[in-house]
């Protein structure tokens, strides 16, 4: 149990996606705000504890470059490929008002706002155009919505739920079945 709350005490800043070179240098998807300040944090870690402090080179694809101490070679780096780059909350600062860590999001429940339930949330993306919840439906599938005030009126993490407002092009029926327009 103690190795539960502690694990769910980190948020994953970001990942590393493999090798970068033939020095043991990686590439990092960072899930900061700015993606150069995941540095900034000092020792990230992984699952098991174990400690990785970037230091940054550059950047390709949109991903950071960056080396680590000990990784000398492009096998031990790719190696790394996948591994979750972690910070204790505490280590945080809180959220400002109205913003929210991604972590946090993430099992809530959805509702609409009559209260249906429609399911929860089980993954939040930003792929260039804003926030974008996946909603894994009570009856199955998923619903994508965007994380907008018009679209999540209220965001209510003492109660473990958010409360939606799908867009007029989203219909969404008793039991959290998502149409889109024309199709009923």
């Amino acid at each position: 149990m103690a190795d539960e709350a502690a694990a769910q005490d980190l948020i994953q800043m970001g990942v590393i996606t493999g090798a970068h070179g033939v020095r043991g240098d990686v590439t990092v998807k960072a899930f900061t705000e700015v993606a150069q300040d995941i540095a900034a944090y000092g020792a990230l870690q992984d699952r098991s504890g174990k400690q990785y402090r970037l230091r940054l080179k550059g950047e390709t694809r949109g991903l950071l470059v960056a080396s680590l101490k000990g990784i000398s070679d492009r096998d031990a780096a790719q190696r790394l490929k996948g591994t979750p780059l972690l910070l204790p909350r505490s280590a945080l600062p809180p959220p400002e008002e109205e913003s929210f860590y991604y972590a946090d999001l993430i099992g809530l429940r959805v509702e609409d706002l009559a209260g249906q339930l429609l399911g929860r949330v089980s993954a939040v993306d930003d792929h260039g155009a804003g926030d974008l919840l996946t909603i894994a439906k009570a009856a199955g599938g998923e619903l994508l919505l965007p994380f907008t005030r018009q679209a999540v009126p209220q965001v209510d993490l003492a109660g473990g739920r958010l409360v939606v407002d799908p867009p007029e092009e989203i219909l969404v029926r008793p039991g959290g079945e998502a149409v889109e327009e024309g199709d009923d």
